[in-house]
């Protein structure tokens, strides 16, 4: 079973996700938001404020896709025991997902027409 199929399983269990190939990893979906991402073998969620500090507790750190500790992505690894409790993972998600929820888009830009 590759780590995506199993990542979906498992998530799956909670309630409906999609995944697609973005940036070299994957990107997770619950009701169209982008709420977690996986990069080499290893799953992260979304945090901001709220529940950044569930992370930090379990010792887990930022993604860091440039290797740079001064410019985290918003996501920080998900503790392994999390993913296998469906309890525990319910509630993880529940939290990454309503981040997902809350962040701001970058409005487009538009043109003015001529």
């Amino acid at each position: 079973m590759s780590f995506r199929t199993y990542l979906l399983e498992q998530m799956g269990q909670i309630r409906p996700v999609t995944s697609r190939p973005m940036f070299g990893g994957l990107c997770f979906f619950a009701d169209g938001r982008a709420f977690a991402l996986a990069d080499d073998g290893v799953l992260y969620f979304k945090v901001d404020d709220s529940n950044r500090p569930d992370f930090i507790a379990a010792g887990m750190g930022p993604f860091l896709p440039f290797g740079d500790p001064g410019k985290p992505m918003g996501y920080y690894e998900l503790p392994e025991d999390v993913l296998e409790d469906p309890e525990l993972l319910a509630i993880w998600m529940a939290k990454a997902i309503a981040v997902a929820a809350r962040a701001k888009t970058k409005p487009r830009s538009n043109p003015k027409r001529k």
